[in-house]
């Protein structure tokens, strides 16, 4: 199993709904938990993942501070259309520490992956890494 979310597997954010030059989408696959990217506030609050090749995916890791719900869909389309949901979650309030959430998954295929943040515990909210484990 490899973690199919690095940068450095040729993962990519295609598309996140906010951008700080200092705290940039990127900063979330670069395997880091002390770099991240954080929100402009106001919900819904989006990011997009685009992998080189289908990904098989057993879990996914998000290490994130103050997000409250999330919902994560994949597309196996070419080109990021026709998303399904294949996980909803609401997020313990960590007040002080990162909150780290795991989601199980048996064997989902995606080439796209949207994680949309559709409400938090404050009007910003961080995302520190997203790991995935799964095979190509």
């Amino acid at each position: 199993m490899i973690d199919s979310a690095l940068s450095s597997f040729g993962a990519q954010v295609i598309l996140s709904a906010s951008s700080d030059e200092n705290y940039p989408p990127e900063n979330i696959i670069d395997g880091n938990t002390e770099s991240f990217w954080i929100s402009t506030g106001m919900f819904p609050q989006e990011f997009i993942f685009r992998f080189t090749d289908t990904v098989k995916m057993s879990l996914i890791n998000i290490h994130s501070y103050n997000v409250k719900n999330l919902r994560i869909e994949k597309s196996t389309s070419s080109d990021a259309t026709d998303f399904e949901v294949i996980a909803q979650k609401e997020f313990e309030h960590t007040e002080g520490h990162l909150q780290e959430n795991d989601f199980s998954l048996s064997g989902t295929t995606a080439t796209h992956l949207r994680f949309i943040i559709t409400s938090g515990y404050d009007h910003f909210v961080s995302v520190h890494r997203v790991a995935i484990e799964g095979t190509r």
